[in-house]
């Protein structure tokens, strides 16, 4: 049976996980729920990935870090995720130098319900795609992407997506903020 991918256009799933927003002893932990984004009145973009303690994974997690003030600075929550639980992402971030100061949260799906809902949870395996989702304020999912286990992501891309949407104009092919859009 294959996966159906929630798609642009529909409601993103309601849920509530345990993320790690820290490595500091007593504040690791953090309920994140849906209604709370939703009540922020911000965009989310949402990256998942596969595994903790893998080789592509920190590459990724450590450039959305790179360019966690970009998404900021556009009203965007950025939230990283998988399927591993909060205390392996403890772990990873406290024993990877590049994940130590995340500025993000690492959102741990161990019930695998979100990667499901959302149609990304790999059959074999049972770990998430690689799979970004752009939100926008009122939950609707305005972008998708979807990789393979083994290539990463572009994160100038995802900043440059979400740019787009946040103009609410149409983008020709390879536009990048400043320039203009098309007139209807």
């Amino acid at each position: 049976m294959r996966n159906v991918i929630l798609s642009v256009g529909s409601e993103f799933p309601e849920f509530k996980k345990t993320a790690v927003i820290s490595i500091e002893k007593g504040k690791e932990f953090y309920e994140l729920s849906s209604e709370e984004l939703k009540a922020s009145g911000k965009w989310v973009v949402m990256f998942w990935w596969p595994k903790d303690f893998t080789f592509v994974c920190p590459t990724e997690i450590a450039e959305f870090n790179n360019h966690y003030q970009d998404f900021v600075d556009r009203d965007a929550v950025l939230i990283g995720a998988s399927t591993d639980s909060e205390y392996v992402h403890a772990a990873w971030r406290r024993d990877h130098a590049d994940l130590r100061g995340l500025h993000f949260p690492m959102l741990a799906d161990t019930s695998k319900s979100l990667a499901t809902e959302l149609g990304i949870l790999e059959e074999n395996e049972k770990v998430a795609y690689r799979a970004t989702y752009i939100i926008d304020p009122q939950g609707i999912v305005r972008w998708v992407s979807l990789y393979d286990l083994n290539v990463g992501r572009n994160v100038k891309e995802v900043i440059r997506v979400l740019d787009a949407l946040q103009t609410d104009e149409l983008c020709p092919c390879n536009w990048v903020k400043g320039e203009a859009t098309l007139a209807n």
